[in-house]
């Protein structure tokens, strides 16, 4: 039985972890189904955005080590797979939490480019309320994307974050109602693949880039030889014509 599914939809792709009597746990079996879908996904030239979510109630509740005492570096290397090989995605991608999102499935959230959250839903690390260490970059991605006084909260004062709560600190960029969850996201990510894929994909690389730039000098020099590659491009003489014949026909 598959563990994982995937969807693709008007240039959307959605990746749904598929096991939720075990409330969509990473384990070795799924992880290596993430991987064969994200080769599948990001070799198809007709997907232009990754939506990733859980089968219901769960988003995904963390990893499911077996005996962590007897972890090592390459066992939990390997379950950090099903989620780094989302992060490392030149695809825009956004995870849509429907439910629950524990530890490594918190990770799995946070190595997206945006999230939208169900109100309900909830982002718990638990890893110090487990005895272990945050671990798959856990605190540098929370840190990085809320500041260092919600990771705090967060991992080391045990905070759980629902919908709103997320989205008032930056966590998520949105929240809503559960039942809207899967059409927002679809409604979202469409937004990305409606550009030109290669398009997308350079403008996110650009946009991860100007973490190590210093000033608006250099993020000007940044984006001038990406951007002079754009105006080269099929795409842009078509959107350009077709602007001009729209302002044309509203003019006439």
């Amino acid at each position: 039985m598959a563990l994982v599914r995937t969807d693709i939809r008007d240039r959307v792709a959605t990746l749904t972890l598929d096991n939720p009597d075990e409330r969509n746990t990473l384990t070795a079996a799924m992880v290596d189904e993430i991987t064969a879908a994200m080769d599948e996904i990001e070799a198809d030239e007709g997907v232009g955005a990754l939506v990733v979510t859980g089968a219901a109630p769960a988003f995904c509740a963390g990893a499911n080590l077996g005996n962590l005492s007897e972890a090592t570096g390459d066992s939990l290397g390997g379950i950090y797979e099903g989620f780094l090989r989302i992060a490392r995605s030149p695809l825009p991608t956004l995870a849509a939490v429907n439910g629950a999102a524990v530890g490594a499935g918190a990770n799995l959230a946070l190595g997206c480019d945006v999230r939208i959250i169900a109100d309900e839903a909830r982002i718990d690390t638990r890893f110090l309320a487990l005895g272990i260490h945050p671990g798959g970059g856990h605190t540098w991605m929370l840190r990085r994307i809320a500041g260092p006084q919600t990771a705090m909260a967060a991992v080391v004062f045990g905070q759980v974050l629902d919908g709103p709560e997320c989205e008032r600190l930056g966590v998520a960029h949105r929240s809503v109602p559960l039942d809207q969850l899967a059409d927002v996201a679809q409604e979202f990510a469409a937004g990305a693949a409606s550009a030109p894929r290669e398009l997308a994909i350079t403008t996110k690389a650009t946009i991860a880039a100007m973490a190590d730039v210093d000033d608006h000098p250099a993020a000007v020099q940044r984006e001038l030889e990406p951007q002079l590659w754009s105006t080269r491009q099929p795409w842009f003489a078509e959107r350009i014509a077709a602007l001009k014949a729209k302002i044309s026909s509203k003019g006439s």
